[in-house]
């Protein structure tokens, strides 16, 4: 019993030990974007993320998806994500040679009709909008854009599979704000406005 104990013991001690010597010293871990991730790094990482998501996020949106909301997050879309992200027609030059990969949201998933996260619930998209993930290169929000502005940018995304107003759709383009006609002006103003107001309670599910 009492060697068995001492195996334990050793081991216990000695597997950290090698592993940290792997990491910092002998080895060569995966820093580089171009390595090869670690074994199950994907689940690793998507598991408790995808969990943590699911806890925490509201079931509803509480603004609507209308020509205003929708503008004003396509506004919200060019300033702060296109340059990851991708414009619509026009990926990101970099988003490739990021680790992971930052998705482009303007994009078809092969022969289906889903665009970019359209076919995510608004909820899980907010989430990563106001949260950030670590280590992806996707920030936090949360105290850079108001609460409305977070849901109008995260509408645009959830419709990013349905037709879009005209203004909207200039935006993430990539055509420049001010080349916009009045009518588009008028509609982002109103969207900022709609961001100023306060917001119903949102509901987790």
């Amino acid at each position: 019993m009492g060697r068995f104990l001492l195996g334990l013991i050793l081991g216990i001690v000695l597997v950290p030990i090698a592993g940290m010597l792997w990491l910092f010293h002998f080895g060569h871990p995966p820093v580089a974007v171009a390595d090869p991730p670690f074994p199950y790094e994907r689940n690793i990482t998507h598991i408790p993320l995808n969990a943590r998501i699911h806890e925490e996020m509201v079931s509803a949106a509480p603004l609507q998806a209308d020509e205003n909301n929708l503008v004003a997050g396509a506004q919200i879309y060019r300033d702060e994500c296109a340059a990851c992200h991708g414009f619509h027609g026009k990926p990101s030059t970099f988003a490739g040679h990021m680790y992971p990969k930052a998705p482009q949201l303007w994009v078809k998933h092969g022969n289906s009709s889903v665009v970019g996260v359209s076919d995510d619930p608004p909820g899980e998209t907010f989430w990563k909008v106001s949260n950030g993930i670590r280590l992806t290169g996707m920030p936090s929000y949360s105290k850079i854009l108001s609460e409305n502005e977070m849901w109008q940018v995260t509408l645009l995304l959830a419709n990013a599979d349905k037709p879009l107003p005209p203004a909207a759709l200039d935006l993430v383009d990539g055509k420049a704000a001010n080349a916009a006609p009045n009518a588009a002006a008028d509609a982002i103003q109103r969207g900022k406005a709609a961001a100023l107001a306060p917001l119903p309670a949102a509901k987790k599910p």
